[in-house]
């Protein structure tokens, strides 16, 4: 009798665990391919769905997006800014939206979503901040605390013509 009080009590816990791992559980039911950012400060890419698999990359970058492409288990393969594709726990990997500035020219940051508005900030290529508010080609870009919008021609991590509140 005590062995199946036990096994239940063991079984809620864990039950409890998987519900509480915001990361893949909260995900788990996103179809790919989506966007998100690394959570951590570093995180590494394996070149398969297990700790087995060798590491093929180490982000030292908190916020970097990435492209979620397939998922299995509590593992997601994911696709980074400059195309290296390889899994990560999906404990690794949060909702929060983020882009990275691409091309090689700076891109304004302006104080309203339209062209000739006033400039705010310059954001250089390979500057990370936090989107909001994208629609109609455009995004706020936030970049620890400087924020601005800025065309999502200009960003790595939004689709053209996706909207995010």
């Amino acid at each position: 009798m005590m062995g199946r009080r036990a096994g239940a009590w063991f079984a809620g816990v864990a039950m409890l665990a998987v519900l509480a791992e915001p990361g893949w559980a909260a995900d788990a039911k996103r179809k790919p391919p989506y966007y998100a950012s690394i959570a951590p400060g570093r995180a590494r890419m394996r070149t398969g769905p297990a700790r087995t698999y060798p590491v093929s990359w180490l982000y030292q970058r908190a916020d970097m997006p990435v492209r979620v492409v397939a998922v299995f288990k509590e593992w997601r393969k994911v696709a980074d800014p400059d195309g290296a594709e390889g899994w990560m726990l999906g404990n690794m990997i949060s909702d929060r939206r983020s882009a990275i500035v691409r091309g090689s020219q700076p891109v304004a940051m302006l104080a309203s979503p339209a062209p000739g508005a006033r400039l705010l900030w310059r954001a250089a290529p390979g500057v990370v901040g936090r989107i909001s508010e994208c629609a109609s080609g455009w995004c706020r870009l936030d970049v620890k605390g400087q924020a601005g919008y800025v065309q999502i021609s200009g960003l790595w991590g939004v689709d053209p013509g996706e909207t995010v509140p």
